[in-house]
C-alpha cells in the first residue's frame, strides 16, 4: 500500500512535472532541491511510474556512501509500502526498490528503483556501457565533488553521446554549481535545464558558540582536545537550551569516540554514526528514538541523503575530515579541514527537517566569511590512480576527452600513471592492459589490486584476500600499528570491523580466485551474498584458490609481502631505533604505543612505544605527514626483511657506479641501493672521468667558486673584467657568480679535468682560469689593458692600482704626486672618469673628486690649510696646478 499521505506532503513534488517534461526533452536536467523536500526519495519513485504516475521506467539512483544507498532504498521501499529483503532472496525475487553496495545486493529482476554507490556504478558502467535496461540514473548529492561521482558523469555523459542518447540523466544536489553542471549535462545542445524545488522550510536558528580560549589549529588527523571538550560542552548546553533530540557533527570517528566518552552520564541516549558503524546502527538511528532523547555523534555521513528523525538541533564543530595527496613523497591521507559554508548550510537543515530548530556552531560569527565556500573537489587533492586506471579502462587514457567539472591536474595525473605503469595496469602509452582490466574490476585501489593478484600467487588466495582487505580499510587503532598483529585481532575479534573485514575478504577471494569476472569481482556480490550465517571467528575465505601456496609463511612474513606489494616505495630500513628511511627518501617515525590490543608477542607493550621499534626493515602500509615534519608518522607497517624488500621492488633495485660531492669533497663508490636505501657500497679505485668531472662541478655549483683559489691579482682580474661588461657590454663577458657556474665547463674546463677531489680545486688559479672568457677570438682582448688598466701612472712618475670593486674606479694617491695634473683620468675608452680619492703624506684620506681642475681651483685651498701645518716638511704650493710633482719632502726635492 502507497504511502500517499507522506507522498503528499513531500515539498518536491512540486517540482516533478517540470523534471519529467525537461527529462522528456533534453534528456538532462539538474535537479536543486532544499533538505528534507524528498529530493532522494520521491523522485525516483516518481520517475520509475512507481506513484501511479508516467510510465515505468528502470532507475539507477547513485548515492556517494553506502550508508546513504542503504538508508535512501529502505525510505523508497517504506514510501511503496513495502520492504527491501533481508537475508536469502525470496523465492519470487526482490521487490520494486532495492539497493547495491560494496559486498551487499539486494537487488533482482523484479527491482525497479536501485540504489547503489558511485563506485559500484563505476565498475557497472566498466563492464556494461550500455547500462542495458536502464532508463533514468539520478546522481544524486552531487555537489559533495566525491571523484567517483565526477568520474560517473563523465562516463554518462560519453554513454549519452555515443551509445545511449535516450538515457535520461539527473544531477539532484541541495547545494550545488547549479550552472556548471547545467552546461555540463547539457553539452553542445546547451545548457540543461535546472528545475528548482522550493520545499516548506523551517526556521533554524544560528548560535554561535566559540571556544572561550584559542585551540590549536587541526593537522593531518589531529584534533585539539581542548575543541573536542568545549564541543561536548555545547552539546550539554543544547540539551539544556533546547528540545529534541541532537546531532552533533565531528571530522572522524576518533573524535566521535572522545565526544562520548565526555557526554559520558548525560540524559540522553548518545549514538555514533559513521561509515565504518554497523549496519543495524545506522538503522537504528534513522528508525528514530522509542521516546528516549538522543544524541547523535556523526561525520559528514549525516550530512545529506538521509533524515534522522526526531532532531531538532545540530551542533557543528566546524571540522570535516577529506583525502590529500602529497605527490612529492607518494603519501595519501585524510586530513581535518575546516569545513565549507556549503557543508555548513547543509549540516544546519538538519535541525529544520522536520520542524523550527537551532545550530549551534563553534567558531565566531567574525570566523564564517572566511570559510571556503564549497569543498574543494576531490579531483583537485585527491590521489588520481584509481581514477586514472578507470580512464585508461574507458579508452580516453589522458582523460581528456571526458566532461568534467575540473580538469585533473597535470602533475597529479603524471604521478598515477607512473604508479600504473610500475604496476603493469597500463601499458607505453598508457592504454589499459588485460591485467589493469581485471585490477580494475576488482573494486580496489589498483596498488591493492597489485599486491592482491601478485601475492595470491606467493602466499595463497586467501592470506592475501585478508590482509588486503586490512589495507583497503584501515583497521581501528586500538588494533595498533602492527599489521600481522592488527590481521590477528580481526580474526578473532567479534566487532563491527571484524565483520566487515571477513566480509570484504570473503569478496576479495572470491574475486581473485575467478580472474575470468565470477561472481563478488567489481565489489557487486550475487543478490542476497551477504546473507548471515557465517562463522564468527576463523578465516575470512573457506577454500585457498592456491592451495599450498605460501604454507610455510608466518603471518608476519604473509603480511610484510602483500604490504610491500602494495607498497613497494614504502618499503623502509632503520636509520636508528625508531627511525626509519622509505625506499622513496622520505623518512618514517613510528609512534608511541596504540592503546589496547595488537601487539606480538613479546612485542613491547603499552607505554613503551611501538612493537615494530627493533625491526631492521619495514612495508609501510599507512603514513601520512604531520604539518611541518620533516617525516612521515606510520600508521600501519609490517617486519619484513631485505630479500622481501628487493623481491616488492624490483624497478627500484639498481646497482652502480656513484660518484657525487657529498658533505664537502667528492666520493667515488659503487653502489647498490634499493631506491633511495643504500644497501652496500665499496670505494672506487678508477671512477670514470666523466662522472669525476659531473661530480666536481655539482660541488663547486653547490658551494661556490669559493673553493678556487682567488689570489690578490686574480680578484683584480675579475673586477676589471666585471667593470667592462657592466660599462660595455658584450663580447665582455659576465663574470658574476652565476654567470661564472653556468659557463664552468668553459673557462675551468683544463682543471676540471684533472680534478679528483676538493683539494685539487684548491690549487687551481682562478684568474688564470678566468682569463680565457676574454674576447680572445675577436681580438678585443688586445684591448683589454687599455680599456681597464691594472695601474694609472701619475705626474710623479709612479704606477698606482686602480681599484674596480665598487661602482666607480678609484685611484687612491698622494695628492702631492698629482701636482701639475689638469684633468681626471678616464677609463672604459673614456666614457667613466676614475675617481681620485686624494691621501695626505701619511697616506690617509684628505679629499675625494672626478674632478682634479675644479679641485685645484676650489678645494685644494682649505686641504692645504688643514694639512700643510701638520706635514710641514711636505710642499704645499699654491698653485698646484703649475707646481712639480713629488713623492718625496721638501728638502729632498731641493736636493734633486
Amino acid at each position: 500500500m502507497i504511502r500517499r499521505d507522506a507522498l503528499d506532503q513531500l515539498p518536491v513534488r512540486t517540482a516533478l512535472p517540470a523534471l519529467r517534461a525537461a527529462l522528456d526533452g533534453p534528456g538532462s536536467a539538474v535537479l536543486c532541491a532544499p533538505p528534507g523536500t524528498g529530493k532522494t526519495t520521491s523522485v525516483p519513485l516518481d520517475l520509475a511510474g512507481l506513484t501511479g504516475e508516467g510510465p515505468v521506467r528502470r532507475v539507477l539512483v547513485a548515492e556517494p556512501r553506502r550508508m546513504a544507498a542503504r538508508a535512501a532504498a529502505r525510505r523508497m521501499a517504506w514510501l511503496l509500502g513495502e520492504e527491501v529483503g533481508t537475508g536469502a532472496a525470496p523465492a519470487q525475487g526482490w521487490g520494486p526498490v532495492g539497493f547495491t553496495v560494496r559486498g551487499e545486493r539486494r537487488a533482482g529482476p523484479r527491482t525497479t528503483v536501485e540504489v547503489v554507490t558511485t563506485g559500484v556504478l563505476l565498475q557497472r558502467l566498466q563492464r556494461d556501457p550500455e547500462l542495458a535496461g536502464v532508463d533514468v540514473v539520478v546522481l544524486d548529492e552531487c555537489h559533495e565533488r566525491h571523484l567517483d561521482a565526477d568520474t560517473s558523469a563523465a562516463f554518462l555523459l560519453d554513454v549519452r553521446e555515443t551509445l545511449r542518447p535516450e538515457l535520461r540523466l539527473v544531477a539532484a544536489s541541495a547545494t550545488t554549481d547549479a550552472e556548471g553542471w547545467a552546461r555540463l549535462l547539457g553539452g553542445a545542445q546547451g545548457a540543461a535545464p535546472v528545475v528548482e524545488a522550493t520545499g516548506v522550510s523551517h526556521p533554524v536558528e544560528v548560535v554561535w558558540a566559540p571556544p572561550e580560549r584559542p585551540v590549536r589549529p587541526a593537522h593531518g588527523t589531529r584534533v585539539d582536545p581542548a575543541l573536542l571538550t568545549h564541543v561536548a560542552g555545547v552539546v550539554r548546553r543544547a540539551l539544556r537550551e533546547r528540545t529534541g533530540d541532537v546531532l552533533c557533527f565531528l571530522p572522524g570517528v576518533g573524535e566521535i569516540g572522545r565526544v562520548a566518552g565526555e557526554l559520558a552520564g548525560v540524559d540522553a541516549e548518545v549514538l555514533q554514526v559513521h561509515g565504518r558503524a554497523p549496519a543495524e546502527v545506522q538503522d537504528a538511528v534513522l528508525a528514530g528514538g522509542n521516546g528516549v532523547r538522543r544524541v547523535v555523534l556523526a561525520t559528514s555521513v549525516a550530512e545529506s541523503s538521509l533524515t534522522v528523525p526526531g532532531v531538532r538541533v545540530v551542533v557543528d564543530s566546524g571540522l570535516a575530515r577529506v583525502p590529500r595527496t602529497d605527490h612529492a613523497r607518494g603519501l595519501s591521507a585524510l586530513t581535518t579541514v575546516r569545513a565549507s559554508r556549503a557543508a555548513a548550510r547543509q549540516r544546519a537543515g538538519r535541525a529544520g527537517r522536520e520542524a523550527p530548530g537551532a545550530v549551534y556552531r563553534c567558531w565566531a560569527e567574525g570566523e564564517d566569511g572566511r570559510l571556503p565556500a564549497f569543498p574543494d573537489p576531490e579531483i583537485r587533492v585527491a590521489d588520481l590512480t584509481a581514477f586514472a586506471l578507470q580512464a585508461a579502462c574507458w579508452g580516453d587514457p589522458a582523460a581528456d576527452g571526458l566532461a568534467l567539472l575540473d580538469a585533473p591536474p597535470a602533475g597529479a595525473l603524471a604521478a598515477a600513471r607512473e604508479v600504473l605503469t610500475a604496476i603493469g595496469a597500463v601499458d607505453g602509452a598508457g592504454r589499459a592492459t588485460e591485467r589493469g582490466v581485471r585490477m580494475a574490476r576488482l573494486g580496489l585501489h589498483p596498488r591493492l589490486a597489485r599486491a592482491l593478484l601478485d601475492g595470491a600467487p606467493e602466499v595463497g588466495v586467501r592470506r592475501a584476500a585478508e590482509v588486503v582487505a586490512l589495507l583497503s580499510e584501515e583497521p581501528p587503532r586500538a588494533y595498533g600499528d602492527d599489521l600481522a598483529a592488527a590481521w590477528r585481532t580481526a580474526r578473532r575479534g567479534g566487532d563491527a570491523y571484524g565483520a566487515r573485514w571477513r566480509q570484504e575478504a570473503r569478496r576479495l577471494a572470491s574475486a581473485a580466485g575467478e580472474p575470468r569476472g565470477g561472481s563478488g569481482a567489481g565489489g557487486e556480490p550475487r543478490s542476497g551474498s551477504a546473507a548471515a550465517g557465517e562463522p564468527r571467528g576463523g578465516s575470512a575465505a573457506g577454500a585457498d584458490g592456491g592451495r599450498g601456496a605460501g604454507a610455510q609463511l608466518t603471518d608476519d612474513a604473509v603480511a610484510g609481502l602483500v604490504a610491500a606489494l602494495a607498497f613497494p616505495e614504502r618499503v623502509a630500513r632503520a636509520r636508528r631505533k625508531g627511525s626509519y628511511l622509505m625506499a622513496s627518501g622520505t623518512g618514517a617515525e613510528l609512534a608511541g604505543a596504540q592503546a589496547g590490543g595488537g601487539h606480538r608477542p613479546g612485542s613491547s607493550g603499552p607505554g613503551d612505544g611501538s612493537g615494530l621499534r627493533d625491526a631492521e626493515w619495514l612495508a609501510v602500509a599507512v603514513a601520512d605527514r604531520p604539518v611541518a615534519a620533516a617525516s612521515a608518522r606510520v600508521r600501519l607497517a609490517a617486519v619484513i626483511d631485505e630479500e622481501t624488500a628487493c623481491a616488492a621492488a624490483p624497478a627500484l633495485y639498481a646497482s652502480g657506479e656513484e660518484v657525487r660531492w657529498s658533505e664537502g669533497d667528492v666520493v667515488a663508490r659503487r653502489v647498490t641501493r634499493l631506491g633511495a636505501i643504500e644497501l652496500a657500497a665499496r670505494p672506487l679505485t678508477a671512477p670514470d672521468p666523466g662522472l669525476l668531472r659531473d661530480a666536481v662541478v655539482s660541488g663547486l655549483r653547490r658551494e661556490g667558486l669559493g673553493l678556487l683559489r682567488w689570489s690578490a691579482a686574480a680578484v683584480s682580474l675579475r673586477q676589471r673584467m666585471a667593470f667592462v661588461h657592466r660599462e660595455l657590454g658584450a663580447p665582455w663577458p659576465d663574470v658574476s657568480d652565476a654567470a661564472l657556474l653556468e659557463c664552468v665547463e668553459e673557462w675551468l674546463g683544463v682543471e676540471l679535468g684533472r680534478a679528483r677531489r676538493r683539494a685539487d680545486l684548491e690549487r687551481v688559479d682562478a684568474g688564470q682560469a678566468l682569463a680565457r672568457l676574454l674576447p680572445w677570438a675577436t681580438g678585443d682582448a688586445a684591448r683589454f689593458d687599455e680599456l681597464a688598466p691594472e695601474r694609472i701612472e701619475v705626474p710623479s712618475g709612479s704606477r698606482v692600482r686602480v681599484d674596480y670593486g665598487g661602482a666607480q674606479p678609484v685611484l687612491a694617491v698622494k695628492l702631492q704626486e698629482l701636482f701639475g695634473w689638469q684633468e681626471s683620468p678616464r677609463v672604459a675608452g673614456g666614457r667613466v672618469p676614475v675617481l681620485v680619492h686624494l691621501l695626505s703624506p701619511a697616506g690617509r684620506p684628505a679629499a675625494v673628486t672626478a674632478d682634479l681642475a675644479s679641485f685645484w681651483r676650489d678645494g685644494y685651498r682649505s686641504v692645504r690649510a688643514e694639512l700643510r701645518g701638520r706635514y710641514p716638511k711636505h710642499p704645499w704650493p699654491e698653485d698646484p696646478s703649475a707646481a712639480e710633482p713629488t713623492r718625496h719632502t721638501s728638502a729632498r726635492l731641493k736636493r734633486g
